[in-house]
């Protein structure tokens, strides 16, 4: 939830998606003699393909990467971009017609498997070894392995180096820290001490979610002391004038944008800020976790996509082969670099950190990130729409943190 979301976000890729279009784009790769080969009646075998890449740093990649991995499975490739692609697979899975491999955000994965049209991942001959546990647990639903990562993320918060020491203070650690730092680092309307995106969206929810779950409050009980601690602490930095107003609807590109420009001191944000920040020529900032309650762990929620098989037999077993490749050690250090998620593999994430310390943070705290449908499983898109409408009407005014959260716990166990 990139938003997420998202979300590029869980991010996921909301934020990559948010101005697309639809597109398609056709793939195909050659066997080894120059032509693809042939199924077992005599046609030839062609994987269908749907993802939300629609732009970059990931669209051409992926494509590139799809080409090489359907190349090696003997296979072509069709791929077809879809921006809302939630909507458009729930509705293939009632009529049993969703392409043979999905990229889907994977929150979505849970609802998605319910339908009964995804194909198991085992029997396709997909295994997790080497990925990380939560990672490998986000893509399963039932006891049964539905999706597999290429790469994941989470937030963390940025800081402006220069604007820290000028006011003497140390990156925030803990919520009375944040709060302290971001009253003594906002200027008025010129510099807010900090910033971060919760529309009404799930990009909303992944935002807030760094802070319900660093709080330890659980989505099966959105309106516990826990959640309400959580939101009452951003309604106190809107209300503050530390962060502003318009958080409420800026995305997690606005809040980058904002950030790099010296509007704000601090943001929550992903690590797909990275190459963008670096863009902007902006190379004085640091990163953090997301600052928790004195005595807590920082946890987020876990962001990024999962790859699924929507199709059963050879056309399963082929598919499977592709997502081997797409996940493998090289591909998912290859699409880390270009992406700046996580790789899902442990040892490939090592390689990642090492060869950029400025995903130090991002890596370091990716193992302690929860799955957003861990809890609440295929009902979760509830949970987070009742979520991202608390939020909505604490930070505007309308209902205090209590009573929003009371309102949608109701609403998500309706």
């Amino acid at each position: 939830m990139h938003i997420s979301a998202k979300s590029r976000r869980s991010r996921s890729a909301a934020a990559l998606v948010a101005t697309a279009t639809a597109a398609g784009l056709l793939l195909t790769s050659c066997g080894d003699d120059g032509s693809p080969p042939e199924s077992a009646d005599g046609g030839k075998i062609t994987l269908t393909e749907m993802d939300y890449y629609a732009t970059p740093p990931g669209r051409a990649p992926l494509g590139e990467q799809l080409n090489r991995c359907g190349k090696e499975a003997g296979v072509t490739i069709k791929r077809q971009i879809v921006p809302d692609l939630r909507t458009k697979v729930l509705q293939l899975a009632n009529s049993r017609a969703l392409p043979d491999l999905i990229l889907l955000d994977n929150p979505d994965l849970q609802q998605l498997a319910a339908t009964g049209a995804l194909a198991d991942l085992g029997p396709a001959g997909v295994n997790t070894d080497g990925l990380y546990p939560n990672v490998v647990a986000a893509g399963e639903y039932q006891g049964k392995l539905y999706g597999v990562a290429p790469g994941v993320n989470q937030l963390a918060l940025y800081y402006n180096t220069s604007m820290l020491k000028k006011a003497g203070v140390k990156p925030p650690a803990t919520w009375d820290e944040l709060r302290a730092a971001a009253k003594k680092l906002t200027q008025g309307d010129q510099v807010h001490g900090i910033g971060f995106a919760v529309p009404a969206t799930e990009e909303g929810s992944f935002q807030f979610e760094s802070f319900f779950f660093g709080a330890g409050a659980s989505l099966k009980e959105l309106d516990s002391p826990q959640a309400v601690s959580a939101l009452n602490l951003l309604k106190d930095l809107v209300d503050s004038g530390s962060a502003p107003e318009d958080v409420l609807s800026w995305n997690q590109m606005n809040v980058g944008e904002q950030f790099a420009n010296g509007s704000l001191a601090m943001m929550i944000n992903g690590p797909w800020e990275l190459p963008l920040l670096r863009k902007a020529g902006m190379k004085d900032f640091g990163v953090v976790p997301v600052p928790a309650p004195a005595g807590r762990t920082p946890s987020g929620a876990l962001g990024g996509e999962v790859w699924a098989i929507g199709t059963s037999g050879e056309k399963a077993r082929k598919a499977g082969e592709v997502i081997k490749c797409m996940v493998s050690t090289e591909n998912s250090l290859e699409w880390a670099k270009l992406t700046n998620y996580v790789p899902s593999d442990e040892k490939a994430a090592a390689q990642f950190r090492a060869t950029d310390p400025s995903v130090k943070t991002f890596v370091d705290t990716i193992g302690s990130a929860k799955g957003r449908s861990e809890e609440v499983g295929p009902e979760y898109p509830k949970y987070s729409q009742a979520m991202w409408t608390a939020v909505q009407s604490a930070l505007s005014g309308s209902k205090s943190p209590g009573a929003a959260l009371t309102d949608a716990q109701k609403q998500a166990t309706e």
